[in-house]
């Protein structure tokens, strides 16, 4: 790094680290009862599913790698969706939910975290809605955990 550089934080870092990620998905998932169209989706659900989803998005924004050495990776995250049949109806009310829920619990509001976060969620939703797919089939290898930085806007709101 050279001199008067600083180093630019991760995602995980900016948002809060871990503990903020859990608050968003347990706030999350305590409004999805109340949401028509992700109710069916996630009844029954375990009642770690925050806490494992949120280990996930916080790895995948450079924090810890807990949900690699507690749940497998990548893989795992896919096989939870395989043949859940979701639609694009609900890939959008769980992004505009989580929108929702991102503010209430007070995620970053800079445009650069923002966008990276937004960037994130319509990726990895559309990801979910592919592999849950009919006849999708579990990855035969070990797909890489998903790496999201900063992006094209470059780094944290200097403002």
């Amino acid at each position: 790094m050279a001199l008067g550089e600083t180093e630019i934080p991760t995602l995980a870092t900016w948002a809060g680290g871990p503990e903020r990620f859990r608050a968003l998905f347990e706030a999350f998932y305590a409004a999805v009862p109340n949401d028509p169209v992700l109710a069916p989706v996630f009844a029954g659900m375990n009642p770690r599913h925050a806490e494992h989803v949120a280990a996930f998005v916080t790895e995948v924004f450079g924090g810890p790698q807990a949900y690699s050495e507690a749940s497998g990776g990548h893989a795992s995250m896919i096989g939870h969706h395989l043949g859940r049949h979701l639609t694009e109806q609900q890939r959008r009310a769980w992004v505009s939910l989580m929108l929702d829920t991102a503010d209430a619990v007070g995620l970053p509001a800079d445009p650069e975290f923002r966008a990276a976060f937004v960037g994130y969620l319509e990726w990895g939703t559309r990801l979910a809605v592919i592999n849950s797919a009919p006849g999708v089939e579990a990855p035969v290898d070990d797909p890489p955990m998903p790496v999201w930085g900063w992006g094209p806007p470059g780094g944290p709101w200097q403002g």
